[in-house]
């Protein structure tokens, strides 16, 4: 007997219709490298609000999300510290991080939705990949990855405390609106 080939279609999408992200059951991690890159540093941030708009016609969808920038936390309170930081994220200057982005497309087994990232005050394109998509008890369930280059946001400082890239994995929750 022979393994099937696996599915290259996109991951279903959910019922048409807009849905709000509950930040109760959503999470947002970043991953990166320290100690000049040798030493891997895990934080999460809070989700504080968000909305998905689901077209009939994937290309017409849209995504919403805001997250607490001073929310980040790594298990190490002076690395939460420094990163919320003036010297880095300036969570008090700049207290949220927001992405937007319209217009999903098939990509392998997942879905590509091109958009924007707000950070630091400055915006800088980003390409969210949806890599699945679960719907079930009115709730639509997302996993999603991208890669920010935190220079691209004017974030420069303390090179050997985070590395210049960074993957953001988010694991999100959205319920009717």
């Amino acid at each position: 007997m022979t393994d099937p080939s696996p599915s290259t279609s996109p991951a279903a999408a959910p019922e048409p219709g807009t849905y709000r992200l509950d930040p109760a059951q959503s999470r947002v991690r970043v991953d990166g490298k320290g100690m000049f890159g040798l030493i891997p540093v895990h934080g999460t941030f809070a989700l504080v609000s968000g909305d998905v708009t689901i077209a009939e016609d994937p290309a017409g969808s849209a995504v919403r999300a805001t997250i607490d920038a001073g929310s980040y936390s790594s298990g190490l309170a002076k690395r939460d510290k420094d990163v919320i930081s003036p010297g880095l994220l300036d969570a008090k200057t700049y207290p949220e991080i927001t992405f937007s982005g319209t217009g999903a497309r098939p990509a392998g087994n997942g879905w590509i939705l091109p958009g924007t990232v707000t950070a630091h005050g400055v915006t800088a394109p980003a390409e969210l990949r949806i890599d699945e998509v679960r719907s079930g008890d009115s709730t639509v369930r997302f996993h999603a990855v991208t890669e920010l280059d935190r220079t691209e946001f004017g974030v420069t400082n303390k090179k050997a405390m985070v590395g210049r890239k960074v993957a953001v994995i988010i694991d999100a929750a959205a319920v009717p609106a």
